[in-house]
């Protein structure tokens, strides 16, 4: 399949082939959720916690003697019984890691791709290149390619300077390496944009 290839002013200048094994399947809309939750999942800290009897302060001495009193036993005051006492089952940190199988993520990556190809929200550049660091200079091209009010995310082989400083204080814009973007940062675009290069990469991943 051919897909269009766009100046920064908005003509179409060439055509470039594409797999459609990438970017013209059917969504496996099952995969894409388990990719999201596995992704989310992995952003857990797991770093929650809470003081257990071992771990509270004090509670070193016998209350009062084992026997003679006409009360409960008692061998220390930091019990879960007592106020101030130790939590019982409390949460304890630990890793939330979730591994996807590699070839459910690609699939997910793929599924998100063609969809965004065939409702046009992903559109490929001739060459993203930012002469200029200036953010008035960077949402005149926003402009010209009519996505200035979109959630753009621009996919990109190399960082360059000239576009991050440009972007940055751009709301709703964002710039991310084509080789590592998530299955969540795909769905989460209005627009998808890259360039040759990247688009190349982007079928070098995931074939």
């Amino acid at each position: 399949m051919k897909i269009n290839v766009h100046s920064l002013k908005g003509d179409i200048v060439d055509k470039i082939n594409a797999d459609e094994k990438i970017f013209k399947i059917e969504p496996n809309k099952s995969v894409i959720r388990q990719a999201v939750l596995a992704e989310m999942t992995n952003l857990r800290q797991g770093t929650h916690a809470s003081k257990n009897r071992s771990a509270v302060r004090g509670g070193g001495k016998k209350p009062w003697n084992q026997k003679g009193r006409g009360v409960a036993r008692a061998g220390t005051n930091r019990s879960p019984l007592w106020k101030g006492g130790g939590v019982v089952f409390g949460p304890e940190p630990h890793s939330y890691n979730h591994k996807l199988p590699k070839k459910m993520g690609k699939l997910a990556r793929r599924s998100v791709l063609s969809e965004k190809l065939s409702k046009g929200e992903f559109r490929v550049l001739e060459k993203i290149n930012i002469e200029s660091s200036k953010t008035s200079d960077f949402i005149g091209i926003l402009r010209v390619l009519k996505v200035e009010n979109k959630k753009v995310t621009i996919l990109v082989s190399s960082i360059e300077e000239n576009l991050i400083l440009a972007s940055r204080n751009v709301r709703n814009v964002y710039v991310e390496n084509v080789r590592n973007i998530s299955v969540y940062d795909l769905l989460d675009a209005e627009v998808l944009i890259t360039d040759k290069q990247g688009l190349n990469d982007l079928i070098e991943v995931l074939a």
